[in-house]
């Protein structure tokens, strides 16, 4: 039962995380063509897959199991989500240009910036992604995400690893 669970939400955090780089792959090539897209080697980018762990949990563990009104659930998953995603992308920032001395995004030119790393824009954007996460995005992974093969995601693991390794050796 323990393995079925963590087996669910690493196949949740790959997934996610790929869904973060084809996202940051469109916005570098369609809309800022300067935007320097992750890390790592691979088409993935762990802070998505995070954050939206961290937005799954945040719904089932908090909002699913109490009666609350939806406008109500609505606007605390939103402002909940917006602030702590806007925290763990700017302790991102200052984790990156600690560890590998690069900056991979800079607010610093939009008008509401908190610093290089964040912004209340950008916190805004991942409240809407939050929702958007929850009620559009999750429902279709929960059709398919128990139907990954246990080899596919060993797979996977071990690329992601071997990636992890060779980014640090080498970024």
């Amino acid at each position: 039962m323990m393995g079925d669970i963590m087996l669910y939400y690493l196949n949740l955090f790959y997934i996610y995380a790929f869904l973060g780089f084809l996202l940051e792959f469109f916005l570098k090539n369609f809309i800022f063509h300067s935007m320097n897209s992750g890390i790592m080697y691979g088409p993935y980018l762990p802070v998505y897959g995070f954050g939206a762990l961290f937005v799954i949990f945040v719904e089932k563990l908090i909002f699913r199991s109490r009666e609350i009104p939806r406008f109500f659930k609505l606007f605390f998953t939103f402002l909940l989500l917006a602030i702590f995603l806007s925290v763990l992308e700017y302790l991102g920032g200052i984790l990156i240009e600690a560890l590998f001395h690069k900056t991979f995004w800079d607010y610093s030119g939009m008008k509401f910036n908190i610093g290089k790393y964040a912004s209340l824009e950008m916190a805004l954007v991942w409240g809407v992604g939050s929702l958007f996460i929850i009620y559009i995005i999750q429902p279709f992974v929960e059709k398919f995400i128990k139907k990954i093969p246990i080899l596919v995601t060993v797979f996977v693991s071990l690329v992601f690893v071997v990636d992890f390794i060779l980014t640090f050796l080498f970024r």
